[in-house]
């Protein structure tokens, strides 16, 4: 039994014995057994739905029926409504499968299927994936042409009862089909999908690699169909009625000795093999002979290998430009660096216990304050960290308005108190120059001495004299502690406290408020 359209071939089937007749078995061509030895009046086979799709369902007498059979699962035309992927609920996939032969409709060496997980098509050539049409984006794919898209729109499905994909047309009037040829080409209306020129080693629109070239094969190799009255003293024969052109399209391209081939039975089935010598006894003609295929170079596929010694060049050459770039700019970065170590080398030279600050990279911002000759040393970052190790939690001496104080002990055994100014403080740059200025205009006995400073990355660090007695809160809010304090003690801290604020407020160059006076700055 067969169905057809105009113009469009759904599918193939027959009756064994020609005729219906109960008891006779229902067969699918290819064997496929539907029904057997049951009376064929208890089945409807009926049902031409949208587009053709022909169904077969079996009867109950309750007015209920079964799909036993529906032709648009087993297409060998795709259009639309037509589903690829898989029914989750059956297992059954929906695959467009290729013909053998263009006279024997056995299933062929292409598919064409739905991979869900990369959303794109797929066509596998003998199980083995040969092209990939891109992930669907927009509702295009990329390496589809466009022309076989312009009437389309895409439909996904997944759910837990199917993974699938299907078209319908954009225009009424017309009826998008896809088929393949028996070559493997893609027919998607007025364009090609042109699996049938991924030989396994390229990579080009769309097409897949699975093998390397043959040494014998050259990049841009094809079969070329030729009218040919050919040498038959020089050919081998595959019988085999399963092959069809694509199986001796491969068997000849991966043979070195072999030129070209034909079909060898009338339904082109089986191979032919020609291996002529160098002179090619064949004589061309357009009239007459054998219709078969020669291997020739058309220069028209990117190889794989070549595309591979590109991307290869292409990599070389970047990571050189890379390279060069990087060193330029190490370079530069160098000679900047180098500048500004000489110019603080040249400020530092003179200072007491000094070392090369590294990371000092603002040091131009304080300038004036070494211009107007006060000794202040620039503390290297590296010994400030070892000096107070690591600004360990056992070396903090307190917290101040603007960050921690540690105890550290330079090389020379001096004790000092480095205050670390902190990362989140308001304290700009402009703050901890201005604090610099100030603390070097002040020179008094009772006012705690600065001896240098050191600036890393966004590291500010002050480097006081250390007063070991701690801070008089240390002492004034403790029971105990508080009885070593007598009158006489207390009286001299009372007028320390006194004649230093009397030297900020009244005898300094720079008239200072203190606003903040309080027992924990007191040492």
């Amino acid at each position: 039994m067969c169905l057809q359209r105009p113009g469009i071939f759904k599918f193939a089937a027959e009756f064994e014995g020609g005729a219906y007749r109960s008891c006779e078995k229902l067969v699918i061509r290819f064997g496929i057994t539907l029904l057997t030895s049951i009376s064929f009046s208890i089945f409807e086979a009926a049902g031409y739905e949208a587009y053709g799709n022909f169904v077969l369902q079996q009867l109950h007498p309750n007015g209920t029926n079964t799909l036993l059979w529906q032709s648009f699962d087993y297409p060998s035309t795709l259009i639309p409504t037509m589903k690829l992927g898989v029914n989750h609920k059956t297992g059954h996939q929906w695959v467009l499968v290729s013909s053998l032969t263009d006279l024997v409709l056995n299933p062929g060496a292409f598919s064409l299927e739905w991979e869900p997980k990369g959303q794109e098509l797929v066509i596998r050539r003998r199980g083995k994936v040969c092209w990939q049409s891109g992930k669907l984006r927009n509702n295009r794919f990329e390496y589809i042409p466009e022309e076989a898209q312009r009437m389309l729109k895409y439909t996904i499905v997944s759910n837990g009862d199917e993974d699938s994909f299907s078209f319908n047309s954009t225009n009424d009037k017309l009826t998008p089909r896809w088929s393949f040829s028996r070559s493997g080409r893609l027919s998607c209306n007025e364009g090609y999908v042109k699996a049938d020129l991924c030989y396994g080693y390229n990579n080009t629109g769309g097409c897949q690699r699975w093998q390397d070239l043959p040494k014998c094969r050259n990049p841009g190799d094809l079969f070329v169909k030729k009218t040919l009255f050919p040498d038959y003293e020089n050919v081998t024969f595959e019988m085999n009625p399963a092959f069809g052109y694509s199986d001796c399209e491969a068997s000849c391209w991966s043979n070195c000795s072999c030129d070209g081939f034909s079909a060898l039975w009338v339904n082109e089935t089986g191979c032919t093999f020609y291996h002529w010598n160098s002179s090619k006894n064949f004589v061309d003609t357009s009239v007459a002979g054998v219709e078969l295929y020669m291997l020739e170079n058309t220069g028209n596929i990117t190889p794989h290998n070549g595309t591979k010694r590109w991307i290869w060049l292409s990599a070389v050459i970047a990571t050189t430009l890379l390279i060069i770039f990087l060193s330029i700019l190490c370079l530069l970065k160098k000679r900047k660096y180098l500048g500004q170590e000489k110019k603080r080398k040249e400020m530092v030279m003179k200072m007491p216990h000094s070392t090369i600050c590294d990371g000092l990279s603002s040091i131009e911002d304080f300038g004036n304050v070494f211009k107007k000759g006060h000794e202040l040393n620039v503390f290297d970052y590296t010994l400030v960290m070892m000096a107070t190790n690591g600004f360990s939690s056992e070396n903090k001496l307190g917290q101040g308005g603007f960050g921690p104080v540690y105890k550290g002990i330079l090389p020379t055994g001096q004790e000092v108190a480095v205050k670390r100014l902190s990362k989140t403080s308001t304290q700009g740059i402009m703050e901890f120059k201005n604090e610099l200025t100030l603390i070097c205009e002040l020179q008094h006995m009772n006012l705690v001495q600065l001896l240098g400073c050191c600036i890393h990355e966004e590291e500010k660090i002050l480097i006081y004299e250390y007063m070991p007695n701690k801070s008089l809160d240390f002492y004034l809010f403790d029971s105990s502690r508080s009885k070593l304090l007598d009158w006489n003690k207390r009286f001299n801290i009372i007028e320390g406290i006194a004649q230093g604020l009397l030297y900020l407020h009244k005898y300094s160059r720079l008239k200072v408020v203190h606003r903040d006076l309080k027992a924990s700055v007191i040492p």
